[in-house]
């Protein structure tokens, strides 16, 4: 389908003004490519398959549609009844789209209700109290919804999304989702949204459109150069923790960040890496119970830490290889998968210290920031085996970007060389500059153990039971104790050095000594004590000649007995 040469703008698309109240609130100032052409479709009923790139919009862009129509709906409707379904892959992505949802609806107070079956409790009794209320909106993986088909009348159901489509029976929910189909009324609205359009999405297709409308725009699978900067840095496997040491502690990467790895075991041995340097980070992946990393991803985004370790590991990817235990249950919880379906919020910087094994990864992993009209920057650590892949990926966002590369030829040979203007770019940073890094870096690269590595993961799952859902509003209620739910606290499975938080002024660069040095006068400089409400009122006594009793007493018990007269 052909682009429209102008976008709609939000009040030109035919929506409530309570929702458009809710637009401005979250200060979105026109809509995205995506929500321009597909919003006037879905409104006029039509199946539509949307596909988009990471961080495009998509969630609002089925969200307000689905609100605008239960308006509607409600102003003729005599009874309460579900009447749209959203299908997720993972919790996660139900968690958000119910809070978008909620966004977008607030203004029009509880005329829209949503309940989301799947990301807010695992308790069976709420889930099932939450659908028996007759919510307009139900927000549910395939498999949730289809346990409490027994409670929920999907009769009523006039509007099927699917979100994350062709996730849906990679993650094992074919069957499911083939018995939810069966379940539903024969006329409905169904929108599958999707960043790729597979064979699963084509699969799905058949079984729930009708006459659907495929957008498929026109648009890179990546925001452009000048939001979005790749570059690039050669390093080996040894060279790895002194140029990411030297990064974070010569403050050369500012901002949210998010550092990604290959497997588990890794994210933990750079979280103990980066400790013993005084810079807190967390971990987040697949083996965490969804209750953790959502409250995990919620604390990054209200910015509690800035840096957040990530794993998104080819099992998630390719979940035909799952692994079973020998209760037949699978050992992950293959529902997460940190370089796809997860909205982090407000990220500056991605990272790859080790480098995407194809291609598909490194582009999930780069959507993670640049999202809407935040600008971002992608670093990837390239070794001399990951040259190859690197390359790769060159070529994919050279031809996505639409640019053509500019070869020089050799006067000598006559021979054409490599491009020379490459997207991912080489990083300006000398390894020789932050030699003197290398030695500590090593040492406390080397202290991350495979045995630090295992009781760290052991610790944590010990801490994260006191981090359960019914302790939570306790601590939210006693402030003191709120950093007990903090999940980038030191793990103290090494021993922490002290002096290592700093970096000594011989070891630093000549160029970044004067920034370097401002820097830690900056923190150094003494800070105002704090004053609590006791010793405030305390002053405010002492200070008030009418009050000052402490004084009176000390002035009478000084003053001499007068001798009795005989």
């Amino acid at each position: 389908m052909s682009q429209a040469k102008e976008l709609l703008q939000f009040h030109e698309l035919e929506l409530d003004q309570r929702i458009l109240k809710a637009i401005a609130q979250l200060g979105w100032v026109q809509p995205t490519l995506i929500q321009s052409t597909a919003i006037p479709l879905l409104l006029e009923g039509k199946d539509v398959v949307v596909r988009a790139r990471t961080g495009s919009g998509k969630t609002a862009t089925y969200a307000l549609p689905l609100i605008q129509k239960i308006l509607n709906s409600k102003l003729n409707s005599s009874e309460q009844c579900v009447s749209a379904l959203v299908l997720c892959p993972t919790k996660e992505l139900c968690r958000q789209s119910r809070q978008v949802i909620e966004q977008l609806s607030d203004s029009c107070g509880k005329v829209v209700r949503v309940t989301d079956i799947a990301g807010s409790s695992n308790d069976a009794a709420t889930q099932r109290h939450a659908l028996a209320e007759r919510p307009d909106i139900v927000v549910s993986t395939p498999a949730k919804i289809l346990a409490h088909a027994d409670i929920v009348d999907l009769k009523h159901i006039e509007t099927l999304v699917v979100d994350e489509a062709d996730l849906i029976f990679a993650f094992g929910y074919e069957k499911d989702f083939k018995k939810l189909i069966k379940l539903l009324p024969p006329i409905y609205q169904a929108v599958l949204v999707s960043a790729t359009i597979s064979d699963d999405v084509a699969r799905m297709k058949g079984l729930c459109l009708h006459n659907a409308v495929t957008l498929k725009l026109e648009e890179p699978d990546l925001v452009s150069l000048d939001q979005l900067s790749h570059h690039r840095i050669l390093a080996e496997e040894n060279e790895k923790p002194a140029i990411l040491y030297a990064l974070l502690k010569l403050m050369l990467i500012q901002g949210k960040s998010i550092i990604f790895v290959n497997n588990v075991d890794r994210c933990y041995k750079v979280r103990l890496f980066l400790e013993q340097f005084g810079i807190r980070s967390c971990v987040l992946n697949s083996e965490l119970p969804a209750n953790i990393r959502i409250h995990t991803i919620n604390q990054f985004n209200r910015g509690v830490y800035d840096i957040i370790i990530a794993s998104d590991e080819h099992l998630l990817e390719k979940p035909a290889g799952k692994t079973k235990n020998k209760g037949g249950q699978q050992k992950n919880d293959h529902e997460s998968s940190a370089s796809r379906g997860i909205d982090f919020q407000g990220v500056n910087n991605v990272i790859n210290f080790d480098f995407p094994r194809d291609v598909t990864s490194y582009i999930h992993r780069a959507g993670r920031t640049a999202r809407g009209n935040n600008k971002g920057s992608v670093l990837s650590f390239v070794s001399i085996k990951e040259a190859p892949i690197n390359q790769a990926v060159e070529e994919k966002l050279r031809i996505s970007l639409g640019k053509q590369p500019h070869l020089t030829v050799d006067a000598l040979s006559d021979q054409p060389q490599q491009p020379t203007d490459n997207i991912i770019k080489p990083y300006q940073f000398k390894l020789e500059e932050v030699e003197a890094f290398r030695y500590r870096a090593n040492d406390c690269w080397r202290a991350a153990t495979r045995v630090a590595v295992h009781d760290t993961r052991i610790k944590e799952i010990k801490t994260e039971i006191l981090n359960c859902e019914k302790l939570k509003g306790f601590f939210e209620e006693n402030k003191r104790d709120l950093m007990a739910l903090r999940h980038d606290k030191p793990s103290r499975t090494l021993k922490v050095q002290s002096h290592l938080a700093h970096v000594p002024e011989y070891i630093l660069p000549s160029a970044l000594k004067r920034v370097a040095l401002n820097h830690s006068t900056a923190q150094s400089a003494p800070k105002q004590a704090r004053i609590t409400g006791a010793k405030a009122a305390y002053q405010r006594q002492s200070n008030d000649p009418l009050m000052v009793s402490e004084v009176d007493y000390g002035k009478r018990r000084n003053v001499p007995k007068r001798k009795k007269a005989f």
